[in-house]
């Protein structure tokens, strides 16, 4: 099967590797090798085996795809390679060829912080410390690591464990962090920061807001409405172990739910309301299949759960009665000559339903974070302006990655994002020094 083990990764994929090696590693019964070749690319290899869109990225490009026997799934391998490597139990070492601690330059002792403690910033700090950086803090404001591979992506699709594998990884470097502690809580901001001594700070702190149609504004969750924000991360704390002390139990979920969106997101919601006891579950979104945003392992998982899908239906108005959702009134969307979608009001669908999950995205709108952003410049989007190349925001110390950065849109992306910034933040350090 080697034949075709040539295709490299996209380069958004940062295991952009020599994958007829770390295949031939594995044939060879070399776990070990192969594990290394991936993690030295990716230090969350074993999370993006697990939920990377392979079919856009590394299987996408391989030469076998239009074959009868299909293409390899350099995806699977990697989640195996990398789960015998955890299984091995072997700490991350400080690179033999690094001077000792004690002996490096004066640049590589300086404060180094990191905000949020999701991909893209484990990402960042793990490259940081393999440059031999000694200082680094990540601050989060979770009582949990992970970000949103632990809050929003089902039990069932990443174990907690396989974060906490990562992380601990990481912190085998000497990477520190500090719990229940983030931008804008305590008066921490990029000033405060500054003022504390840190010489280069890495903003990976997501969209912490959901995005909310006005349709929705009042609705609370025992009225049966959900955003996907305030759902996956109820499910997550029941369903995984380890990730927080609370032992809360699942949300119950009866009847038809309706998930709003196209998006991971919004088919993680409803494989998991499924789980939570939903009877029937519908997937509603705008527009038509071919412009759903979701990878397509995704979808194929929803498909074999039952779910339904609906499209072409934009919502307009949620039916309530003694305060409880009984319905929601959609109309339907259609393109027109020139490719614009529009609303049609004469048509109009009503479907029963006892609990609606908004999944429609995640936004930056808390002031207080926006403030404590301050003074770098953001884009139209409310979000920080950020070199798609360097990571650096306005402030030439300040870089940015991840959701918050507006250019990754899955978990490996961030990651890429995470690895990118720490090679400039080490140009930018070596330079002030």
């Amino acid at each position: 099967c080697l034949k075709c083990a040539d295709a490299p990764c996209q380069k958004s994929c940062p295991t952009n590797l020599d994958i007829k090696s770390f295949i031939t590693s594995i044939a060879n019964k070399n776990y070990y090798g192969a594990a290394k070749m991936i993690l030295s690319d990716n230090p969350l290899g074993l999370t993006c085996g697990m939920v990377c869109p392979t079919s856009d990225l590394c299987v996408g490009g391989c030469n076998l795809y239009a074959t009868e026997e299909g293409p390899i799934n350099i995806g699977g391998l990697q989640q195996f390679a990398t789960e015998v490597f955890k299984a091995m139990n072997i700490p991350q070492i400080r690179n033999p060829s690094l001077p000792l601690v004690e002996d490096m330059p004066e640049a590589y002792h300086v404060k180094i912080a990191l905000l949020g403690a999701g991909p893209a910033s484990l990402s960042c700090a793990s490259f940081l410390a393999r440059l031999g950086y000694s200082n680094i803090t990540i601050f989060e404001k979770q009582e949990y690591i992970g970000g949103l591979s632990t809050s929003e992506i089902p039990q069932f699709r990443l174990p907690y464990d396989v974060v906490n594998f990562e992380a601990e990884l990481m912190k085998d470097l000497g990477v520190k962090i500090i719990f229940s502690k983030g931008l804008a809580m305590d008066g921490m901001t990029l000033r405060t920061l500054k003022e504390d001594g840190y010489e280069a700070v890495f903003i990976g702190i997501g969209l912490p807001e959901p995005n909310r149609d006005s349709i929705f504004q009042g609705l609370r969750m025992d009225q049966g409405f959900y955003t996907s924000k305030d759902f996956l991360p109820l499910v997550a704390m029941a369903s995984k172990p380890g990730m927080c002390a609370c032992h809360s139990p699942l949300p119950s979920i009866h009847g038809t739910v309706i998930v709003l969106g196209a998006g991971d997101t919004a088919f993680d919601c409803a494989t998991s309301a499924l789980r939570c006891g939903a009877h029937r579950v519908f997937v509603v979104f705008r527009k038509g299949f071919t412009n759903i945003r979701a990878v397509p392992e995704e979808m194929e998982l929803a498909k074999e759960e039952k779910c339904e899908f609906l499209p072409f239906l934009s919502p307009r108005r949620v039916v309530l009665r003694g305060g409880q959702i009984v319905a929601m009134e959609f109309v339907r969307t259609e393109q027109d000559n020139d490719g614009n979608w529009r609303e049609d009001e004469d048509q109009v669908v009503r479907l029963k339903a006892d609990v609606v999950i908004s999944a429609f995205g995640s936004i930056l709108s808390n002031n207080k974070v926006r403030e404590a952003m301050a003074p770098i410049k953001f884009n139209r989007w409310g979000l920080p302006e950020v070199d798609p190349e360097t990571m650096q925001t306005s402030e030439p110390w300040v870089f940015a990655g991840g959701d918050i950065g507006g250019l990754a849109n899955t978990t490996v992306e961030s990651v890429n994002d995470g690895k990118q910034a720490s090679w400039y933040m080490h140009r930018y350090i070596q330079v002030i020094f």
